[in-house]
């Protein structure tokens, strides 16, 4: 069988993987097993239920839900029907909701709890649509069918009749719309084709080597099509174990319990690691810091020759062999001691993030992709990495950079279009195939990419300077004292920012300065933490050209939250800050 869709892919993966685990569960306090048979079986079931209800192939299904098995079976049996996945981040409001329905026009609504099935009555009020309402959990109110009820519903598809349904399924047709998060308007659908996904699950397993043996760790919501593809589709396809971390706040527990070999994740998931291991070692006794960062100082020498492909020398070597058992061994045990390489996507990962892991013996893989293109355009060679680039390209995509500086993409995995939005898809791509990233960046004289900045983001000075914001961010980030920074200086003389402190940071600067941090506002103007922010910056400053120095700041005490400031991936919402804030901007632009 020539596995050309991502039906194709399930039949054969359950086929050939019967009792091996394909998901392990938290129940009952322990990770439990779902086999590939006992999997499937669940998804016929599913598909059987909704078949009943009327699904037919191109209708849509949409899943508003939390990471879970039901969010899988959902997603497969849909795909096997031949019907379009819509996928909803379960953090986004009622009237965000109502936007993607009313677009996609889905037959069927899956919810994971109570709360959702509230947001997606809200999200229906003043609505035409007539959508089938689905619930994971048991509903005593009879507001939804009870997802088991759907499984149990005897109807008219045989696994027979199943099996060439999926079959039939054909390479062009539509897998799933995906909306994007919307940062700077309405959102859009993402038509991604099986043919789409498909070529990115076999170019990224061509470049990352995975073994049979692999197991993924899935925290990323699913809604995202980056743990969609490589952590939900890329497992399955290539017959691995998925286990779901029970939640954000077991993460750490699970990855020990779990012992994960790969894991994907978002760059604020990766520093916020590495903060929460500076924190702890900043408690230790001098020995053991001293200990500590002596073995980050030669990791980082150990780890720099390994990527030029040279020697170490003989003494960081002998060194690096001791450090690493005393402090290495026991930071690896704390994602699990088995984790061949963590996987980096959805913003610009920090190279100081990326140098401080591999220093220990972990590495982290960046890539870079987007919604429209299934999403991955490049990833870093297992065995070459280049911290701060984000790789080169898979096989069969093409990268070029326009003459205005924008990333284009061509290759199969790029979008059929934007749903209901051709002039938009225009716009996206052009006539010869090309996809406009919106992305500035250029590539080195081996191949690798590196991303600057946003087209739209460029800030253009009242004296004509270009500067790119997210560089200074990622600066500004450094700093233990910064948690987040929004750079913004349309039209000013120089760049401003707004700051959120980290307030650990924070509160062990006033405790060592005898101020009081009961009134965090008040502690923000006190003339000591502005002295050290200041210093902070021109720290920063050092290593920018003059017109990009940053001129003027404003510390933050409210914590940027997921549909407010940031998106569900975690971005921040550049136009939304600019208008919570405008009163400060206007301040610094003075």
């Amino acid at each position: 069988m020539i596995v050309d869709t991502l039906s194709k892919a399930f039949l054969r993966s359950v086929g050939e993987n019967g009792d091996k685990p394909a998901l392990l569960v938290k129940r009952e306090k322990q990770f439990r097993p779902i086999t590939y048979h006992e999997l499937g079986r669940r998804v016929y079931q599913f598909a059987r239920g909704l078949h009943a209800l009327g699904v037919a192939p191109g209708d849509r299904v949409a899943i508003l839900s939390e990471n879970c098995p039901e969010w899988a079976i959902t997603d497969w049996a849909n795909l096997c029907l031949g019907a379009i996945t819509v996928p909803i981040y379960p953090t986004l409001t009622p009237a965000q909701v109502r936007e993607i329905l009313v677009d996609s026009e889905p037959k069927v609504l899956v919810v994971s709890d109570k709360r959702q099935l509230k947001k997606a009555q809200d999200a229906l009020k003043d609505t035409k649509l007539q959508i089938v309402l689905i619930g994971m959990q048991p509903d005593e109110q009879g507001e939804a069918l009870p997802f088991e009820q759907v499984m149990n519903m005897p109807g008219e598809l045989s696994e027979e009749g199943f099996r060439k349904m999926a079959l039939r399924v054909q390479p062009d047709d539509l897998a799933t719309l995906i909306y994007t998060s919307g940062t700077t308007g309405e959102p859009k659908g993402a038509m991604l084709t099986h043919a789409n996904f498909i070529s990115n699950i076999q170019a990224c397993l061509e470049v990352l080597e995975i073994q049979k043996s692999d197991l993924f760790l899935s925290f990323l919501p699913l809604s995202h099509v980056f743990e969609r593809m490589a952590g939900h589709f890329l497992p399955i396809y290539a017959g691995l174990t998925i286990a779901y971390a029970e939640s954000l706040f077991t993460l750490a527990a699970d990855m020990v319990e779990v012992k994960p070999t790969v894991m994907l994740g978002v760059p604020r998931f990766y520093t916020s690691v590495q903060d929460r291991i500076l924190a702890s070692i900043r408690e230790q006794t001098p020995l053991k810091q001293k200990l500590f960062y002596k073995a980050l100082e030669v990791g980082k020498i150990y780890s720099r020759c390994w990527r030029e492909g040279r020697p170490c020398p003989l003494g960081a070597r002998l060194m690096h062999s001791v450090l690493d058992q005393l402090v290495g061994a026991k930071i690896r045990e704390r994602v699990g001691g088995r984790l061949r390489f963590f996987v980096s996507g959805g913003a610009a990962l920090p190279k100081e993030t990326a140098e401080f892991f591999h220093a220990f013996g972990i590495l982290i893989l960046e890539g870079y992709g987007l919604t429209e293109t299934s999403p991955v355009l490049t990833v870093n060679p297992l065995h070459a990495p280049r911290f701060g680039s984000v790789g080169k390209p898979i096989p069969g995509v093409e990268i070029k950079i326009a003459e205005d500086g924008e990333i284009l993409a061509r290759g199969p995995n790029i979008m059929k279009g934007y749903w209901h939005k051709p002039e938009a898809t225009r716009e996206a791509i052009d006539p010869d195939g090309w996809f406009h990233t919106g992305d500035i960046g250029y590539m080195d004289e081996h191949g690798y990419l590196y991303i600057t900045d946003r087209k739209k983001d460029i800030i253009v000075l009242a004296n004509g300077k270009n500067v790119a914001p997210q560089k200074l961010e990622n600066l500004l980030r450094n700093s233990p004292f910064i948690q987040e920074a929004v750079v913004f200086g349309d039209k000013m003389s120089a760049p401003v920012a707004l700051i959120i402190p980290d307030m650990e940071m924070l509160k062990q600067f006033a405790q060592q300065h005898e101020l009081d941090a009961s009134d965090i506002p008040s502690l923000l103007e006190h003339e000591l933490v502005q002295k050290r922010f200041r210093q902070e910056i021109e720290q920063v400053n050092r290593e920018l050209a003059d017109y990009e120095r940053i001129k003027g700041f404003r510390l933050i005490a409210t914590q940027f939250t997921i549909g407010d400031e940031l998106t569900p991936t975690l971005k921040v919402k550049r136009r939304v800050v600019a208008q919570k804030y405008a009163h400060l901007i206007a301040e610094m632009a003075r």
